[in-house]
């Protein structure tokens, strides 16, 4: 047990604990906004155990990825169809492919609904919760399981010892517990970040995409392997450029939200009798 609390494994425990904390943003993010389906009188529950429910499954989840990647590390299959698809694929490219695409529909869906709506805060499907509670905890649930793929699979690159991956995971749970209303009653009253943050999960599913091509090479350490889409290879998007896009987008967010509280003030100004 003593050997657990060595120098290396804190050290790798705080890593793991900050990178939790900001990969889990998004998924905090979703938690938010996909709560606000369920009937208003029990979305804190929903997302209470939700959350709860979630991290117990990614505990879970981290025990069998740890086995599962280091037996199904080698291709299954490889592509070859020169100048159109070629590339080795394993476990975590089909991870990666498929959790891409599940958040990329899921966003699409969230905004392609948003628009379908004039004046959601007035549907009367909205003010009673468009699903139910136990659908919206699946939901939750499914998800952050999705979002799991990329934060178990990032920390395992930092280390494989299991106890400290899982005091990381629980302390993401418990900030995700804390946190969650919070960020669910500011989208409430600021409902322009509820696309932003749509927006960012769209981002999200690129990265995923991004991140399969190269699974299988770098299990097997064989470049070969890396995937190649009509001659170009699949590469990941890096962190510094996907929290720079982040940035963007908050930034376009905050300059616009300006702009258009100008115009109003402007055109108030018009209008009053002079």
């Amino acid at each position: 047990m003593a050997d657990l609390f060595t120098f290396e494994n804190l050290g790798n425990l705080a890593v793991l604990i900050f990178l939790q904390a900001v990969l889990g943003f998004d998924n905090l993010l979703y938690i938010s906004i996909e709560s606000q389906r369920a009937p208003e009188a029990v979305q804190k529950r929903v997302r209470f155990w939700g959350i709860i429910i979630a991290v117990v499954l990614r505990v879970v989840l981290l025990f069998v990825m740890i086995q599962l990647i280091d037996l199904m590390k080698e291709p299954f299959h490889i592509f070859d169809f020169p100048g159109i698809l070629t590339g080795g694929v394993n476990f975590s490219t089909c991870v990666f492919v498929i959790g891409g695409i599940f958040i990329m529909y899921t966003a699409f869906k969230e905004i392609s609904h948003m628009l379908s709506m004039e004046h959601l805060e007035n549907d009367p499907e909205h003010k009673k919760g468009g699903k139910s509670a136990a659908q919206v905890v699946m939901m939750i649930v499914m998800m952050n399981l999705v979002f799991s793929f990329d934060s178990i699979l990032s920390a395992l690159a930092i280390t494989d010892v299991f106890i400290v991956l899982a005091i990381a995971i629980l302390s993401s749970g418990v900030a995700m517990v804390l946190l969650a209303d919070g960020v669910t009653e500011f989208l409430k009253k600021n409902r322009m970040y509820e696309v932003l943050g749509l927006f960012i999960l769209l981002i999200v599913g690129v990265v995923l995409l991004g991140e399969a091509g190269p699974a299988a090479a770098h299990a097997m350490h064989d470049d070969s392997l890396l995937i190649h889409i009509f001659g170009y290879e699949l590469i990941p998007m890096s962190k510094s450029t996907f929290y720079f896009s982040v940035v963007v987008l908050v930034i376009v967010e905050l300059v616009q939200s300006g702009y258009q509280r100008k115009l109003a003030a402007e055109r108030a100004h018009e209008q009053k009798p002079h």
